[in-house]
């Protein structure tokens, strides 16, 4: 059936507030709000260099990205009572009896062809041996990935866990003069670049599985249509450009296809685009308003919203049957879902007594938590590795990101100095 014009707007209405109670040229700067109880204790040594001054100070790059962890707590170089450069003046004794576990020492040098070289070496401090020796090499405009490196270096051999300080973030930023823009930057703010500007409303922006290319919603042709953008050369492309309801677009796991969400035979719907052939295949078939699509780890399946059953709920389909099964059933309203990459859990928008926080699913139990404390919160956005996950929320009146562990035990706040920041998507591995 198809419905009148006036009553697709009023759809997209609907479908924005799924997505907005489920939507930063200046770079975001970090407020850690909450870290774990006992955070490993490491030193981290300046980093030697006898060139003249380097435009980052990358010791300090490395203390911030453990830190903002919530794992690891620093020694203040106030308190050091040596900067060692190499092993043999490394004197445990005294990097113990400032409480540290760890020690981090790295050199940087520079070739006769101009690429700069940094060697670090991490300590056991109480068990006395040197856990690893590595180089890093880059030119000067790659000192901030240097440290990042480092950073997730260091983060895996303590922890376990793969460290993801060096992926991206993109975001939209909001301006009350009714600018928008579509930004690009480290995951911890810093390097932000504008991707797209526009009088017109930004939203979902997803990166593909390659970090190549986002694809995200623009209203510059006067109604919602998807675009994808690639990167390195900017070149934009339209993908849809329906009447009615063009949104929420999401990559398959292998970059070949995206999920979506059409209203073109009449109701919000969801679509699956093959990319190579252009052909749109229709998964759900349902009278209610079914929206935010994502994908099953393997691909075979969409996990999707839908108010099917009165109110919003999630749900997930398998491509090859058809089959839909209602995933999440505690609460009144679960929007926008996310699987953890290790499938474990299930990250969405969870409305607790009248008010939207982010919460996950544990997927063998059902069992749900509520990760944040804050009010409005919405679009959350999984890091890479499964520790962290990004969302937007309101602080002071503005719109910020903010980011908490999946154990809900690591909090901060990336605020803008200027605009309203929303949308977060955390970057793959590139």
């Amino acid at each position: 059936m198809n419905l009148p014009l006036f009553r697709l707007w009023q759809l997209l209405l609907v479908l924005v507030c799924f997505t907005l109670s489920s939507q930063l040229r200046a770079e975001l700067t970090i407020e850690i709000t909450q870290g774990v109880d006992n955070p490993t204790r490491i030193a981290i040594a300046p980093f030697g260099w006898d060139g003249a001054a380097l435009p980052e100070n990358l010791d300090s790059i490395v203390e911030s990205d453990l830190q903002r962890s919530g794992q690891f707590s620093t020694i203040p170089k106030r308190d050091m009572l040596s900067f060692p450069r190499r092993e043999a003046d490394v004197y445990y004794r005294d990097w113990r009896m400032l409480g540290s576990e760890y020690l981090l020492l790295a050199n940087m040098e520079q070739t006769p062809e101009g690429e700069y070289q940094l060697t670090f070496e991490l300590f056991d401090v109480l068990s006395q041996v040197k856990l690893l020796r590595k180089r890093v090499d880059g030119e000067l405009s790659q000192l901030r990935d240097m440290a990042h490196f480092v950073s997730d270096v260091v983060y895996e051999t303590i922890t376990g866990i793969r460290g993801a300080f060096s992926t991206k973030i993109v975001y939209v930023e909001a301006f009350s003069s009714e600018r928008y823009r579509l930004m690009m930057a480290d995951a911890d703010g810093a390097r932000p670049r504008v991707l797209l500007k526009s009088k017109h409303p930004i939203m979902s922006p997803a990166w593909s599985p390659d970090g190549r290319q986002v694809a995200y919603v623009s209203f510059e042709t006067g109604r919602p249509a998807i675009f994808r953008q690639e990167l390195a050369s900017g070149v934009r492309e339209q993908l849809t450009n329906f009447k009615g309801l063009n949104g929420a677009p999401a990559w398959s796991p292998d970059g070949s296809k995206m999920a979506l969400v059409l209203s073109k035979d009449g109701n919000p719907e969801i679509y699956v685009l093959d990319l190579a052939t252009r052909k749109f295949s229709r998964i759900t078939r349902h009278f209610a308003i079914d929206t935010e699509p994502n994908w099953t780890l393997d691909g075979k399946g969409v996990i999707f919203t839908s108010d099917r059953g009165g109110k919003p709920q999630i749900y997930q389909v398998t491509l090859a049957s058809g089959r839909t099964e209602r995933l999440t059933f505690e609460g009144d309203y679960n929007a926008r879902p996310r699987l953890s990459p290790d499938g474990k859990h299930l990250v969405m928008v969870h409305r607790l007594n009248g008010v939207f926080h982010i919460a996950a699913q544990d997927m063998k139990t059902g069992m749900i938590r509520v990760l944040t404390e804050t009010h409005l919160d919405e679009s959350p956005s999984i890091a890479p590795n499964g520790a962290m996950l990004m969302y937007a929320t309101k602080y002071r009146g503005k719109g910020i990101l903010g980011a908490v562990s999946l154990d809900a035990g690591v909090k901060f706040r990336l605020p803008s100095k200027q605009g309203d920041v929303r949308e977060p998507s955390w970057s793959p591995y590139f």
